[in-house]
């Protein structure tokens, strides 16, 4: 539901109406007594259906059918809406070549979801006086075995537990992917 209220009948407080009618014709700018007279003469209720409008906009119908009607307009849109998460998968400096794969295979999985995903090489105790651009390089690597057409948001970066890079989704860049082949894991490795 919307968090403002709609007015209607005595509710409204305009002291002019445009009016429409419940099958849509418009009997123009009409006073509030008179908008009131003919909702009643037509056994309906005047909702304010555009309070900013000037003058505002009213409608003669029943409150009980605009209010399914409305319901069911937001609950079509909140079905619209995707919810993307980023996702996160870590790796180490001496994480291995299998559980690297495997773990690119799960970001391609996320990343054809719609998902981010937040890539981070976890550094502990001494790995973090390592040198930054084998670290960086380290990363880059395990990205380069996402097998999916990605962009990169938010490029490598130091993050508190090491560093991380974010990746989103490119359709442009997996159907490129789909027309050519695959590189082995051969030609991944440095």
């Amino acid at each position: 539901m919307a968090t403002d209220r709609i007015r209607i009948n005595n509710e409204i407080t305009a002291p002019e109406l445009r009016v429409i009618t419940l099958d849509g014709s418009n009997l123009g700018v009409l006073s509030l007594i008179d908008a009131l007279a003919a909702a009643k003469t037509a056994g309906l209720d005047l909702i304010e259906i555009s309070p900013s409008a000037t003058p505002p906009i009213a409608k003669i119908m029943d409150y009980g059918k605009f209010e399914y009607e409305r319901s069911k307009k937001e609950k079509v849109a909140k079905a619209k809406v995707k919810v993307s998460e980023t996702k996160e998968v870590q790796i180490k400096v001496g994480t291995g070549d299998n559980d690297m794969a495997l773990k690119a295979r799960k970001a391609a999985e996320w990343l054809s979801e719609g998902h981010r995903v937040r890539a981070e090489l976890f550094l502990k105790g001494r790995y973090k006086g390592m040198e930054e651009k084998f670290l960086k390089e380290r990363l880059e690597r395990f990205l380069v075995r996402i097998p999916y057409g990605y962009k990169i948001a938010e490029p490598i970066t130091r993050s508190p537990k090491g560093f991380a890079a974010v990746i989103e989704r490119d359709l442009a860049a997996q159907a490129k992917r789909e027309k050519t082949p695959a590189p082995t894991i051969e030609a991944v490795k440095p």
